[in-house]
């Protein structure tokens, strides 16, 4: 099969060029996005990182512009052009949004085989069945984002590309689903600590994972596998009425999705959570680079990261070891666990919005508001 996919030389020096923005990039696809992505594509990408562009936004529009690539390879055997035209934007959301009624009667609806089997392949489609019209909007957003930043206009805000995306929607109504079905609340929490209680290196990194992640603001899972030794500063112990002070320290998060590029976002961990992380670090020893690493089947500490995935299947594997349903919780739920967590204990939203880092009240409050109008007086009039 004739594809401009790029070879040799060309390969190598993307590869290099995309160490030098190593750091907000997933390490582990570096040679899977040199060969997708364009000269151009790695060009834009090192101008985002040094116009100072989110460590979690760039992931996000990499692992994008990636699919995008990948798909437009498969699709049309060719890369992407710039401007794409409104017909293969249209054909995008038609291999994208289908509905499985008609696929069951029409084999040629929706997304054709063989470009089903070349992104499976590449392990770039997993699930069964038609997207998610978010995800679809998403890619779509940022294919538009870097037509504009490559100083072009493309057919995005078209009627028929509209059009088609709310029919298509329309024709394939999906439930809306929780990130997690279940907030990981301190009685969760504890039981899936009690699960990490053996002493091994696994036990040990996992139930610093959990109360790092749990007691930081409820960190997104991308934040916790990219934790990296320089990001942590110690702070003077907190002193407290009637017993030992507490070891306190310093996440430097940097820039965010939501801060601007010069802004250092900083959260706190006190007492039970450092010490963890401190036991942790000291047995793996890890003195420099990522904070959590893998661990493999004979108990050794690799120098490979953990992937954002793998901190949700931990969770989930806690979970199932704590006698609970993996199904109902996420990496996602420790998130909306803290700010529960947080009203259960009287703690004002704002206050807890500090620690979280939440920019919108509206999220932030949908989680504690629950909690809040749960255990008060209004849900209680004949109790």
């Amino acid at each position: 099969m004739a594809t401009d996919r790029p070879v040799g030389d060309a390969v190598d020096r993307r590869a290099h060029e995309l160490d030098t923005i190593a750091a907000v990039l997933p390490l582990d696809r570096r040679d899977e996005l040199a060969e997708l992505l364009t000269d151009k594509d790695v060009e834009t990408l090192r101008h985002l990182v040094n116009e100072g562009m989110g460590e979690n936004t760039l992931r996000a529009l990499t692992s994008d512009l990636a699919y995008l690539q990948a798909w437009s390879l498969a699709a049309t055997k060719k890369s992407l052009p710039w401007p794409a035209p409104e017909a293969l934007l249209l054909k995008f959301v038609a291999h994208h949004l289908w509905d499985p009624a008609k696929r069951e009667t029409d084999p040629e609806h929706g997304m054709p085989a063989e470009v089903d089997q070349n992104l499976r392949g590449q392990g770039l489609l997993k699930l069964i069945g038609p997207h998610a019209p978010d995800t679809v909007r998403r890619r779509l957003a940022t294919w538009s984002t870097l037509t504009k930043w490559r100083g072009l206009t493309g057919a995005f805000a078209s009627p028929a590309l509209k059009s088609a995306i709310r029919l298509a929607v329309r024709a394939t109504p999906r439930p809306r689903k929780r990130k997690s079905a279940k907030a990981v609340t301190g009685d969760v929490l504890a039981k899936m600590l009690a699960t990490c209680a053996s002493g091994s290196l696994r036990d040990l990194r996992d139930r610093a994972i959990l109360m790092v992640a749990f007691a930081s603001g409820g960190r997104r899972r991308s934040e916790i596998a990219g934790l990296r030794r320089e990001q942590l500063t110690i702070e003077p112990p907190i002193v407290v009425e009637g017993g030992p002070p507490l070891p306190s320290l310093a996440i430097h998060l940097g820039r965010t999705k939501t801060s601007g590029a010069d802004h250092d976002e900083v959260v706190y961990l006190t007492g039970r959570p450092v010490d963890a992380l401190n036991a942790w670090m000291t047995v793996a020893g890890i003195e420099t680079g990522s904070v959590f690493r893998k661990v493999d089947r004979w108990g050794n500490v690799s120098k490979r990261v953990l992937d954002p995935k793998s901190v949700n299947d931990i969770v989930k594997q806690r979970v199932a070891l704590a006698g609970l349903e993996p199904g109902e919780f996420s990496a996602h739920g420790l998130r909306s666990g803290y700010l529960t967590e947080a009203a259960n204990h009287g703690i004002p939203l704002p206050e807890a919005m500090e620690q979280s880092r939440h920019r919108s009240v509206q999220q932030a409050s949908s989680y504690y508001n629950n909690a809040t109008r749960r255990n008060g007086r209004a849900a209680r009039l004949l109790d």
